[in-house]
């Protein structure tokens, strides 16, 4: 039996421990600082687990080998912005290269911001049993990666990146992905705010026998997106267009007057922002009825002379490095990313990394946050600094 001083001792160890875990991290950073003069580090496709290569050599089959073939099938305006967003002439094999931690283990490792896809599934089961692996059944495929197929059969939002394809998840659900967020951020009450990017999806891509085809992102989908983000983080626990736009008309006036949270009011929050592959299309059913986000949840990707501009997202940084410093220091919430499609940590190049972080940017996304990649190289991205979030370069100085 531990003597009375070893019993002082542990209740001392556990207490510290406590401490640790309710600690305020970046503590250094001004609590007057405003929540858009912050630069933190995030994933993209946060949730993803590696899709089946026999279907990513049957889609690239189809596609007919590198992405470069695909995109010259494209209309000239659509193909001149893929090309911009996704530079490098990759294959799908190549684009699809990464292996994100859990994200619980992302959130501890020190990441502050994670993508993640929803697929409205209004009445439950419409993922359930994916073209792509029904195809390899029948080619005799008996060794099928794990598919989590728990609450599939109910209505909800699913994660995966494209149906029938490239669909395993570390959490398969839009809640099971919140509510892990959500216990890390209840055992970290002090963590600086997370930003949590939302892709509506709606388009699926028909390769296989008997395609899985998108139910729409309409009205419905957005409301009931609006009530999944609810039902897992409380509304004080979540920074919204309004928290931001306050008594000013529109959520782009206040952006550009810097009406956003402080740093010490919005530690132990989230913020949601929304985007598409459509662009405006693909989410004028979530503005509809809320001018200027009015009573919505979430930001919705934007221009900057949108009334509700408030976030934009930027792939290419080195493409429009002094746009998007620009479009900081006015005010806006942008993220760009350091590596695309994977092919800087295949040729072990931090350029882009490098230029996405001195545009200022308060999102930085990459693939690898942490040391090792499928390559081999020793490419990795991590917040100048060393810490968990750090003051904007953009903001430097100011």
């Amino acid at each position: 039996m531990p003597s009375p001083i070893v019993k002082v001792g542990l209740s001392c160890v556990a207490l510290l421990s406590a401490s640790v875990a309710l600690a305020q991290e970046a503590a250094d950073l001004p609590p007057d600082l405003p929540i858009n003069e912050l630069q933190v580090l995030g994933t993209h496709n946060s949730y993803a687990m590696p899709a089946d290569p026999r279907l990513l050599a049957y889609a690239e089959k189809l596609m007919g080998g590198s992405m470069g073939d695909l995109v010259k099938k494209m209309p000239a305006p659509a193909r001149a912005l893929f090309q911009e967003e996704h530079p490098n002439d990759v294959t799908l094999t190549e684009a699809l290269n990464y292996r994100p931690l859990p994200l619980p283990q992302q959130l501890a490792a020190g990441l502050r911001s994670l993508e993640i896809d929803v697929n409205p599934d209004p009445e439950g089961g419409h993922f359930l049993d994916p073209a792509g692996y029904r195809y390899l059944r029948k080619q005799g495929a008996i060794d099928l990666l794990p598919f989590d197929t728990t609450d599939m059969d109910k209505p909800g939002f699913k994660v995966m990146h494209i149906p029938d394809l490239d669909f395993r998840s570390n959490c398969n659900t839009l809640v099971r992905c919140l509510t892990q967020i959500r216990t890390w951020s209840d055992a970290n009450p002090k963590h600086v705010p997370l930003f949590l990017l939302i892709e509506a999806k709606s388009q699926a891509l028909p390769m296989f026998p008997g395609a899985t085809t998108e139910p729409p992102f309409d009205a419905a989908a957005f409301d009931e997106l609006d009530r999944e983000f609810l039902s897992v983080f409380s509304r004080d626990r979540i920074i919204t267009p309004d928290d931001v736009r306050g008594d000013y008309p529109t959520l782009r006036a206040a952006v550009l007057a810097h009406h956003w949270p402080k740093l010490k009011d919005a530690r132990g929050k989230v913020m949601f922002m929304i985007l598409t592959a459509h662009g405006k299309s693909g989410t004028e059913a979530y503005i509809d009825g809320h001018p200027s986000l009015r009573g919505r949840v979430a930001f919705l990707r934007s221009d900057p002379a949108d009334d509700y501009g408030a976030f934009l997202l930027v792939d290419n940084a080195i493409a429009r490095k002094d746009e998007i410093t620009a479009n900081v220091k006015a005010g806006y919430f942008v993220r760009v990313r350091s590596d695309i499609e994977t092919y800087e940590a295949k040729v072990n190049d931090l350029t882009r990394a490098t230029t996405a972080f001195a545009t200022g940017a308060q999102v930085v996304s990459t693939d690898f946050p942490v040391p090792g990649n499928v390559y081999g190289t020793s490419y990795v991205v991590q917040l100048p600094g060393g810490s968990v979030a750090r003051v904007s370069p953009a903001f430097a100085g100011h």
